[in-house]
């Protein structure tokens, strides 16, 4: 039996491409989710105009820099001078944002030749001095934390990694428990994480694979810290952070997997997405998200196939149509049974 938990503390963790404001919005909707990030923020020798800002962060134009359901978002920052980071830090909150995230675990090539993300993990010092610098920009009453790894292409300096987003006066942690090399390649080293924590004030959230209930328990059990950060497993698995609430005596929230509506939610998102960049952008992320689905259960896996070939947006709603029927139909015949996963569709030979 797993062991119970009090109420954790559950962030989204920021995914470049992925999680814009759209998703945001409706994971935040569904619930369990405490605070999210944006995605990063490039930022190089000089002051960003606001309109950067709003760009990937309409919830601070929108609801005050939080979502519609009222979750604080905080902006997340990648650069390496601490003069830049620390100026724009300051802008950021000036325009309403609830807290301010570090980048320093990002493993893009392109982002590490121009030195951002994990690229300053090879010099612990320098996270300090980022920090330190940010720290001193943004009223004390404005948290900034800090998105780190283990190190870049070992885990030498893992202690020391947390020692100077500490010293710097960081109001908690991030840890994705790999190395820039490691990228996402299973399995998280999530034990590192309690080597991390020995001697230290701040919190940490352990990050990295945890895809499941389960998975968040091995976790716990390894790092010593009930504190997360969900990325690729709430998107995939939209009521993880709900589910991972309720078996940790939660009682404020209670939603099974199978209680998920996934039609509701698509064609809001869809919905959504087109309002907010046009159809095209719409369809792609329709594809993207029914991708990460299909990690999870053999349907949503038929309906990423179904999906992915259509190429015109016009299509969309033909989609939805069969989606819709199948899925109703399937539920009348198996929902007092089997449930949502043994559910099954045959794809028409046009899709």
């Amino acid at each position: 039996m797993h062991r119970a938990y009090g109420p954790p503390l559950i962030q989204l963790a920021p995914m470049e491409g992925v999680l814009d404001w759209v998703l945001r919005g409706l994971l935040s909707e569904i619930g369990g989710v405490d605070r999210m990030v944006t995605e990063f923020v490039r930022v190089t020798d000089k002051l960003l105009p606001d309109h950067v800002f709003y760009k990937y962060a309409p919830e601070l134009r929108e609801s005050g820099g939080c979502t519609s359901s009222g979750v604080p978002v905080f902006v997340q920052l990648l650069g390496g001078q601490p003069g830049p980071m620390a100026e724009n830090a300051a802008r950021v909150v000036e325009l309403g944002a609830p807290g301010v995230d570090l980048n320093f675990g990002c493993p893009a090539k392109t982002v590490n030749r121009h030195d951002g993300g994990a690229a300053l993990l090879r010099e612990p010092r320098r996270l300090y001095d980022v920090t330190r610098a940010v720290r001193a920009a943004v009223p004390l009453g404005v948290p900034v934390t800090a998105k780190v790894r283990l190190g870049f292409d070992h885990k030498n300096f893992h202690r020391e990694i947390a020692a100077a987003v500490d010293e710097a006066g960081a109001s908690h942690i991030v840890v994705h428990a790999r190395t820039k090399t490691e990228m996402y390649t299973p399995p998280a080293h999530w034990s590192f994480i309690r080597s991390m924590r020995e001697g230290r004030r701040l919190p940490f959230l352990a990050n990295g694979e945890i895809w499941s209930v389960d998975d968040y328990h091995r976790c716990v059990s390894e790092s010593g810290v009930s504190r997360v950060a969900l990325g690729r497993g709430l998107v995939a698995r939209p009521t993880l952070a709900r589910e991972i609430r309720a078996v940790c005596n939660d009682s404020s929230v209670s939603l099974a997997f199978s209680d998920f509506d996934p039609i509701k939610f698509l064609r809001e998102f869809h919905r959504r997405s087109v309002t907010f960049r046009g159809p095209h952008y719409g369809l792609v992320r329709l594809k993207q998200i029914l991708r990460y689905w299909s990690r999870n259960q053999e349907l949503y896996g038929r309906w990423f196939l179904m999906v992915r070939v259509i190429e015109k947006s016009e299509k969309v709603d033909e989609f939805f149509a069969f989606i819709e029927k199948e899925f109703a139909a399937c539920q009348l015949k198996f929902k007092s049974t089997l449930g949502p996963t043994a559910l099954t569709v045959s794809v028409p030979s046009n899709y």
